[in-house]
């Protein structure tokens, strides 16, 4: 089920003169995010439920498996003409859509985006080179959203300050960015709001026939590192197993 929340103001603020924003976690690394009638996809995926997913007035993608690059779901979710932000690097996969390098900045339909390095620290495979993928950063209705995607905890992204909300990868059973390194990088730029996301490898890898086991475990670890300055919100990113 899809689970909706809202990203209101401070409350100094009077709700009824502030714009919010609804996310809506739908699979894995895949996000709806609205705001003042615009709509955002990420990373869409067709195993997601996208019945309720709206259609977009902008499609991000972070990376170029097909759990994060999915031309079948973009295509269910894109309104016409709809820009779709991909990495300079997957942009021969889908060249129809727009290129955006680590570093470079775009704005669309109002909505401020900028490119966030994703890359690994730790060797192995599967490889997340640098300048490979992206994070995004967005400034959306005034809040700064931002999208990890499949990355460690690197300068570029210690750097970033005055986060609204933050989307956190664990990237299980690989050994990067576990649940203590994700919440230490979630602490060391100390957004108000974090979710923790993309922690079921396994379940992307087999499309959804292999999900890991008690996944719940290494989110509560990563819920009990977070400085409790910072509000925890769950998602529901995977089918119920």
């Amino acid at each position: 089920m899809l689970r909706k929340l809202l990203l209101g103001c401070v409350l100094a603020a009077m709700p009824h003169v502030c714009a919010a924003q609804t996310i809506t976690p739908i699979i894995h690394s895949s996000v709806q995010i609205e705001h003042a009638g615009k709509v955002i996809q990420v990373d869409p995926w067709s195993l997601g439920d996208l019945t309720r997913a709206k259609p977009a007035d902008l499609i991000l993608v972070t990376d170029d498996p097909a759990h994060h690059l999915d031309p079948k779901a973009i295509a269910h979710v894109r309104k016409p003409g709809a820009p779709v932000l991909v990495p300079a690097a997957s942009h021969a996969k889908f060249p129809e859509g727009v290129a955006i390098a680590n570093g470079e900045s775009k704005t669309i339909a109002g909505i401020t985006v900028e490119a966030i390095p994703a890359y690994d620290i730790k060797l192995g495979e599967p490889s997340h080179p640098k300048g490979k993928a992206n994070g995004y950063l967005m400034t959306v209705g005034g809040k700064r959203i931002y999208i990890a995607g499949v990355t460690e905890c690197v300068p570029e992204i210690r750097a970033l300050r005055n986060i609204d909300v933050a989307f956190m990868p664990m990237n299980l059973p690989l050994d990067r960015m576990t649940p203590a390194a994700a919440a230490e990088c979630a602490n060391a730029i100390t957004p108000k709001a974090v979710y923790v996301y993309h922690y079921d490898q396994s379940y992307a890898s087999s499309g959804g026939k292999n999900p890991a086991p008690n996944l719940a475990a290494s989110v509560q670890a990563f819920r009990s590192a977070l400085a409790p300055a910072i509000e925890f919100r769950d998602g529901d990113w995977y089918p119920a197993r």
